[in-house]
């Protein structure tokens, strides 16, 4: 019997990182679990400090999904988590990355979406109205490629090269 337990005490351990983490909320943030849309999704909110929806959304190998978010703050982002990964850094984020994220997912996991307000900032109020959209796109479209670099403009000081920086 004890054998039996632990056959089976193992197999459930062995199976548990095959499944997303929960999210780790922040204190008075609302979880609320999507489905990947059939059509446009059009998600309206706000970034209250300490009390804002976060979103997961589970998406399968393959399908290719457009994420945008827009608002009228400048203090008003969007990071974008993977569950089944197991640290706590953002795929995505709109500080850094855009206002949208256009890709088609590597394997089947769950996303978490986190619109915040950002604490670090100089701002008025506590928080921002903000719109997010969650686009299926078609099956076998590609992402739009990488933006072309914008030609080098005119500089009175010459680009450093490599051999300028060891002196």
């Amino acid at each position: 019997m004890r054998k039996l337990l632990a056959t089976g005490a193992l197999m459930v351990l062995s199976a548990l990182p095959a499944f997303a983490q929960a999210p780790q909320l922040d204190p008075g943030e609302k979880l609320e679990k999507l489905q990947f849309p059939a059509v446009t999704m059009q998600i309206k909110g706000w970034t209250k400090f300490g009390n804002s929806h976060v979103f997961t959304l589970p998406v399968k190998a393959g399908q290719h999904v457009k994420i945008s978010f827009t608002t009228r703050s400048q203090f008003a982002f969007l990071a974008i988590f993977d569950l089944s990964k197991g640290d706590d850094e953002a795929f995505f984020g709109t500080d850094e990355d855009g206002s949208v994220l256009d890709t088609i997912a590597k394997e089947d996991t769950t996303w978490m979406l986190r619109p915040y307000y950002s604490k670090v900032s100089p701002r008025r109020g506590l928080g921002a109205p903000y719109t997010l959209m969650i686009e299926p796109q078609a099956p076998g479209t590609a992402p739009p490629a990488a933006k072309p670099e914008e030609p080098q403009r005119p500089s009175l000081f010459p680009p450093k090269s490599g051999a300028d920086e060891e002196e």
